[in-house]
This record gives C-alpha cells, structure tokens and sequence, in this order.
C-alpha cells in the first residue's frame, strides 16, 4: 500500500529522577551524600533510507514514544539513558509542522539523521547539592519531561524524469516497456493510483523514472487526484509530457499539452522552470483525420524549440529515440 502522507506525534522519554542517598558504612557515623543523577530520556531520531518507498509505517500509529530515563541511585550511580527510537523513512520524505506545514526537514539524501524529539534531561541526585555548609544536602532534581510534537510527514518520490499526462496517455505501458516495473495496466482511467518507479537503462548508465497518476483539467484545485500526485513533480528534473495523439475527439493533441502545461502552472509557477520535452504517444493508432491535428503539434513544438518524439508504447516503436533524449537531458551539465 503506497502511504505518502502522515501525521504523527513524536513524544521522546522522561528523563530519570536524581537519587537522594547517603553513604552508610560501618564506622562512618556520617557518611556524605552519593546520590547518583537519572539518565536522560531517549531520543526519537528519524533516518532516510533508499529502498523505502511508503510511509505506510506511520500511518497507524498516530503516536510513537520513546523509553524513559532511569532514576538515579544509590552509591553515585547514574540510571540508565532510555533508549533511542530510531525510524527509517523514505528518502525524499520532507517533515512540516502542524497544521501551518512550514518546512522543517527535507531527507533529500540517503542516511540523513534528524532527531525528531530529544529525550528529557536526567535530574541531578543530591551529590551534586553537597557544600562547605551543607554537607549533607536533602534534595534532588527531578527528571525533565521529554519533547512533544505533532508533525506531517509527507513523501515527494526523487526520480530523473516525470511522466506527466491525462488518464490513459500510456504511462503505465511505457513505464513497463523501458524498465523493470510493472504497474497496473488497464483501459480506463486512473489505472495508476499512486506513483510507480522506474530504472531505465542506456548502456553503462541508468536514471530513474516516475509515472506519475493522470492529471485532468482542474487538477490543481484539487479535481481527480491531482493534488496528491503534482507534489511528486516537484523532485523531478525533467518532465515528460506523454500525450495520447490519437484521441482528438475531446481535445487535440496541442490544446492537451495546452492544458497539462497550465495545470502545473496553476499549482506551481517554477514547475515550468524545469527542463522537458513532449512525447507523442499511440502513433500507430493515429488516423488521416487526425494528422493534422498531430501535425499542429509537432510544428509548435519545433517552432518554440521544444524537443518532440513520437513514439508507439504497445509496440516499442521508437523507444530508443525516446530513451536517447532522456539521456541527454541526463547528461547535460
């Protein structure tokens, strides 16, 4: 199950209570104090990890503790440090505060460290209290209370490239055709309900991709499920327009790249600051009533020099052309 965004309270351990004790030895009528300090409570620390791709860990368990600090004792002994509470996230997962969603923490790397909430201090036992004119103090600090905090975790997939286009433009196909994932295929849209990724491979290198679910006009106002996938968008560092060029009963294959382009627009306006190129999907279903519309396309796309290829998903035609102007836009400093 692919869980993208949580919220979660983190409340780290209580730190131990100082001890109030007295050295009792025979033949020391007076023994000084020896109360030892409690342990700090245990930390919560949150770590990246690559291989993790949900959040579905946080999703049920709406609370997480840390343990507690143990007390002080007797004989200057210092308690125990409640142990740590270490949780692996995805890489690509940012931490927000609730509810205003300021940033706090972006996991833009593997094994990023972030202690979510510290463990209360441990109190200081009586020793510490002992002086010129106290020699035998009676007090002793208790432990800290640990840190509380209410936060939203929300996972932004990392990848190279994001396919982006209609329900049934054929992402999942091509996906599937130039890598080693294996979404769900179906005619009829939405087939893809959360982001799928993909490893492409070009002689000695390899880059990822994401398909990510179908953006319809209004998207960005949060229609179909627009709104929870365009954040995926924000990692990437090309997008792929993949347009159907063979269904112009609804809109052409322009006023469709029109729309897609307006729908990242509308959520975000440096979206369109990303480097991208448009990819003509279906070829081998393309009509001769329908040519020209492909035509208006293609001869807007090389008038404002935006990279075009057509390309057929199903049948593999042209994904090499496809997978080579990936590569460039990779290698490109």
């Amino acid at each position: 199950m692919f869980v993208d965004r949580a919220i979660v309270n983190f409340v780290s351990g209580m730190g131990g209570n100082g001890c109030m004790s007295f050295r009792r030895e025979k033949f020391i009528p007076k023994g000084g104090p020896n109360g030892g300090d409690g342990g700090d409570g245990g930390d919560i620390i949150l770590v990246s990890q690559t291989g993790n791709n949900s959040l579905i860990y946080f999703k049920y368990r709406n609370i997480i503790r840390s343990k507690h600090g143990e007390n002080g004792k007797g004989g200057n002994k210092t308690g125990k440090k409640g142990k740590d509470e270490i949780l692996f996230v995805p890489v690509g997962t940012v931490v927000k505060t609730f509810p205003d969603e300021k940033l706090m923490f972006d996991f833009s790397a593997d094994k990023m460290r972030f202690v979510i909430a510290k463990g209360g201090q441990g109190g200081w036992g009586n020793t510490h209290f002992k002086s010129s004119v106290n020699q035998s103090p009676r007090i002793a600090i208790k432990g800290k209370p640990g840190e509380e905090i209410k936060v939203i975790l929300e996972l932004k997939l990392i990848a190279f490239a994001g396919l982006v286009g209609f329900p049934n433009a054929g992402k999942s196909t091509l996906i599937s055709k130039i890598s080693e994932a294996k979404p769900k295929i179906a005619d009829y849209p939405f087939t893809t309900l959360s982001p799928n990724l993909g490893v492409v491979y070009e002689g000695y290198g390899s880059l990822v991709v994401a398909d990510i679910p179908g953006i319809i006009e209004g998207a960005h106002k949060g229609d179909g499920m627009g709104l929870d996938f365009l954040k995926h968008i924000e990692r990437n560092k090309v997008l792929v327009f993949l347009i159907d060029i063979s269904d112009c009963t609804k809109t052409t294959p322009y006023e469709t790249f029109k729309i897609l382009r307006d729908e990242l627009k509308s959520y975000k306006t440096n979206l369109l600051n990303k480097k991208y190129f448009v990819v003509g999907n279906k070829k081998d279903l393309v009509t001769e009533m329908h040519k020209k519309e492909v035509d208006k396309l293609r001869e807007y796309c090389n008038k404002k020099n935006i990279a075009y290829v057509e390309i057929s998903a199903l049948n593999k035609d042209n994904l090499s052309v496809f997978k080579k102007k990936l590569f460039e836009f990779y290698n490109e400093k």
